[in-house]
């Protein structure tokens, strides 16, 4: 009988426990303590009981009839403190459910995860810095000094602590150089800042991928070797690249590299060059022992390259028409 009593209580609060409001609640309190009652019928059987057990069987039922109640008038209360439920608001089980788009990537992450993925393959590590610098990392150590004709167009947004916006990821180099030592093989993806006019081919923050290569014996023809690499696998494996002589105050000899397309001809993808002695100097590495290559490239640019966008704000207008090409 204290058996049927304790599985009595078990269902009875199992059931209070589920009433949706005070009319079902009421209708199970009936069913377990009304008088013709669940309750009610195991209480008859009283005197089936043996008589030694009869007074442990009387103390049982006095027991589980108070818990009954108890739990029928907390679920009360819980239902009379609920807010009313609307008309039509339960949920309707036989309906289907609800399905929401998957997001996807945004163009210019999915560029730099592919990116990334393929210098990772070349033996590259993957190395990040701040966006606000120092002008020595900005520009100092990487041979670009306060007079040179190349700082202008540099020139960042600069902060009331004396620091900057970082217009190059080139400052994640110095960091490695000046922390590491060679063999060093690093590319660095982020954000930099420049006082550009914004229109369809530039933005005053765009992102770059910067590499870096520092060992002995590191020739132009490694730094050629790695690009060809880069460009047959990220464009296609009948890309053409030509390499131009140019100007960057940070390599020597420099190169800007340019992409045959069919219907545009060459367009320029990045610049790149032999790392110069001066910044080698300043991350504290020997330039008579060691030589290295750097490379730098717009993610933006390449993204417009490959996608055929013709206007780079449509990176960063969020328009979901725009994104889900992708």
């Amino acid at each position: 009988m204290i058996e049927a009593l304790k599985n009595l209580e078990s269902e009875a609060s199992r059931e209070a426990g589920g009433a949706v409001d005070s009319k079902v609640l009421q209708e199970i309190k009936v069913k377990y303590l009304g008088r013709k009652g669940l309750f009610a019928s195991v209480s008859a059987r009283i005197g089936e009981v043996p008589p030694e057990e009869r007074r442990a069987a009387g103390q049982e039922l006095n027991r589980v009839k108070a818990a009954l109640e108890a739990v029928f008038n907390s679920r009360e209360n819980e239902l009379k403190a609920a807010p009313p439920r609307r008309p039509g608001s339960c949920p309707d089980p036989t309906m289907p459910g609800t399905f929401y788009a998957l997001g996807g990537l945004h163009p210019l992450t999915q560029v730099v995860l592919d990116v990334t993925r393929i210098f990772s393959r070349l033996g590259f590590s993957v190395v990040e810095g701040p966006e606000v610098e120092t002008e020595r990392a900005n520009f100092e150590a990487l041979n670009i000094p306060l007079d040179h004709p190349a700082r202008d167009s540099f020139d960042t947004f600069y902060l009331e602590n004396g620091k900057l916006l970082r217009s190059q990821t080139s400052t994640v180099q110095i960091r490695v150089m000046e922390r590491s030592k060679p063999p060093i093989k690093i590319i660095a993806p982020g954000k930099v800042f420049r006082p550009d006019a914004t229109d369809a081919t530039h933005s005053f923050m765009f992102h770059q991928i910067e590499g870096l290569c520092i060992d002995t014996h590191v020739s132009f023809a490694d730094l050629k070797g790695v690009l060809f690499a880069f460009a047959r696998e990220f464009f296609g494996s009948k890309t053409r690249l030509r390499f131009r002589p140019h100007f960057f105050p940070f390599t020597e000899p420099s190169a800007e590299i340019d992409l045959y397309f069919e219907k545009q001809g060459w367009l320029e993808i990045l610049g790149a060059g032999m790392v110069h002695p001066n910044v080698l100097r300043a991350g504290k590495i020997d330039p008579e022992k060691y030589s290295g290559f750097a490379f730098g490239m717009g993610v933006e640019r390449i993204a417009m390259l490959k996608y055929g966008v013709e206007d780079i704000r449509q990176f960063f207008e969020n328009d979901v028409r725009f994104l889900r090409q992708f």
